[in-house]
């Protein structure tokens, strides 16, 4: 079994009647005009290869197919309720996520479109499953800058630098961090704060860490070796019970552009249920 993602990219002019189709797909098509808002709509199919051609879909089929049936739903929705003035929210992104997996589910042949995210910014999306469209998922990447030395204390030096090479430099070394933090809801009932969720990430976890000697100035990581691994699992513990009315999904932590980890612990309300 195969998966495979496709980004479809457009741009929409909530001032003008229509866009123009445009010849850049890598960029926007829709193209957009003047100061246009763009989106970014990754579809994720699920498939067995076809032997005669080695796909799962023909990408130029999922393009075809998303500007043809999932663009007019955004493009009517943002022109109507912008030369309105109605704000389009959390529910409404939802809603119109839902709109275009229905239209698209059986356009795919044998694949199944498992999976629709909307990039509302290169940094932030929002996702729905579209096996169970109930669920919502809100992802926001975060940064932070820290030092770390890889050791262990019960390893002789040669072997500290066996295990953790160049890591295990006793003057430490750097590196800027990615995080990235998914919530998922109730689609109909949960109502996002942006606001309110950036806060609970920075204050539980981002300024714990941020510009910090991780080794000594953490106290959690003078026990435990502060791999990407230890802190995608130590800012899981410390935002997982935080988000009233969501639940907690992933936690990745990137350390390089090429190396990161994503952490998926119990949720505090699997906690709960599971307790006597």
């Amino acid at each position: 079994m195969h998966k495979l993602s496709r980004k479809v990219r457009f741009s929409i002019n909530p001032f003008l009647p229509e866009d123009s189709s445009g010849f850049n797909s890598f960029s926007s098509k829709p193209a957009g005009e003047g100061l246009s808002i763009f989106f970014e709509l990754c579809v994720e199919l699920t498939g067995s290869v076809e032997p005669a051609t080695g796909f799962v879909a023909n990408v130029t089929d999922i393009d075809k197919n998303v500007r043809e049936f999932a663009v007019p739903i955004f493009a009517e929705r943002i022109r109507k309720d912008f030369q309105r003035g109605i704000h389009i929210g959390f529910s409404g992104i939802t809603e119109l996520l839902k709109s275009a997996s229905g239209q698209l589910a059986n356009k795919f042949g044998p694949a199944k479109l498992t999976h629709l995210s909307l990039a509302l910014n290169p940094f932030r999306k929002v996702a729905v499953s579209c096996e169970d469209c109930k669920m919502i998922y809100f992802t926001e990447k975060f940064e932070f800058a820290a030092t770390h030395k890889l050791w262990n204390e019960q390893f002789s030096k040669k072997r500290n630098f066996e295990v953790f090479g160049k890591c295990a430099n006793p003057n430490n070394h750097g590196h800027n961090y990615v995080v990235e933090v998914t919530i998922k809801a109730d689609a109909d009932r949960y109502k996002l704060s942006i606001s309110d969720f950036e806060e609970t990430v920075d204050n539980e976890f981002i300024k714990l860490v941020d510009h910090k000697n991780l080794n000594i100035d953490v106290p959690h990581f003078t026990k435990v070796i502060p791999t990407v691994e230890n802190i995608a699992a130590f800012a899981w513990d410390r935002i997982v019970d935080k988000f009233s009315e969501a639940a907690l999904h992933c936690v990745t932590v990137w350390e390089t552009d090429r190396t990161c980890c994503s952490y998926y612990g119990p949720s505090i309300y699997d906690k709960i249920n599971s307790a006597p």
